[in-house]
């Protein structure tokens, strides 16, 4: 189709070149008047012929030209912002490692990243060959996440302290009272202590109260804040609710807990 337009301008191109040999001819002959008007009126469309005939080519050209420096631009661009989102989230992580390592010095921790989550449990990315086991627990910079439940050669699962299934032993700074928190559907913990007669207030920290061992759980990690004070429903128990120090479905790095030292 580009080459038979192409030959259809070149025809008229032609004729034009040959009207205007004519008026050149009569302009030298003394007809200047009739030259200058009917010149202007065959030069003009020859000018658009002509260019309209040469245009498309030159534009097809610096239009690839043009689109394919774009395209390699885009790529030089996707490829930085790659790079430099690469070496944000090492930082981060980086600074999540020494965090951890700050708030819990006297622990020898592994560290490792989540991979995959699943309703109250999470993969990491660690296992037996970097000496986790099962019954470790694992924490961050903020407290108790939860604690090993199954570790294979390379990863691990991990139990949320919020799963409903999880009771964690407990207790109360400042107070010395002790207890247990269990998980709630609703992200929080439900306090119960031994002693009701215990005087509990909101902003109250809970703190594990440590394992034989200290396997799964070493004392003083921190496992959240009470939030409210339920009323007494019998004279045994005194319960309340527990916003967990830990935010479990943001996690990314965490240190498992291999000796309490």
């Amino acid at each position: 189709m580009m080459r038979g337009r192409f030959l259809r301008r070149h025809r008229v191109l032609v004729g034009l070149l040959v009207a205007g040999a004519v008026l050149v001819t009569l302009d030298l002959r003394g007809h200047a008047s009739v030259v200058r008007t009917a010149s202007a009126a065959v030069m003009g469309p020859a000018e658009q012929v002509v260019g309209a005939a040469t245009r498309p080519f030159g534009t097809i050209a610096e239009a690839d030209e043009t689109r394919r420096r774009a395209e390699e631009a885009e790529r030089r661009a996707a490829r930085l912002a790659a790079e430099l989102w690469a070496e944000r989230a090492a930082r981060a992580r980086e600074a999540q490692r020494h965090r951890i390592e700050a708030a819990h010095p006297r622990l020898s921790l592994v560290h490792a990243r989540v991979v995959a989550v699943r309703g109250d449990s999470v993969t990491i990315d660690a296992g037996t060959r970097a000496g986790i086991g099962e019954d470790m627990a694992v924490v961050t910079a903020d407290g108790l996440a939860g604690r090993v439940v199954e570790a294979g050669p390379d990863v691990a699962t991990v139990l949320a302290t919020t799963a409903s299934s999880a009771v964690t032993g407990v207790r109360v700074a400042g107070s010395g009272a002790i207890g247990t928190v269990e998980g709630r559907r609703d992200g929080l913990l439900t306090l119960r202590l031994l002693d009701p007669d215990t005087e509990l207030r909101p902003g109250r920290r809970v703190e594990t109260l440590g394992s034989s061992g200290s396997r799964p759980y070493p004392p003083g990690v921190p496992v959240g804040t009470v939030e409210r004070v339920e009323p007494a429903r019998d004279q045994l128990t005194r319960t309340a609710l527990v916003r967990p120090a830990v935010a479990f479905g943001a996690l990314d790095v965490v240190g498992v807990i291999r000796d309490a030292g």
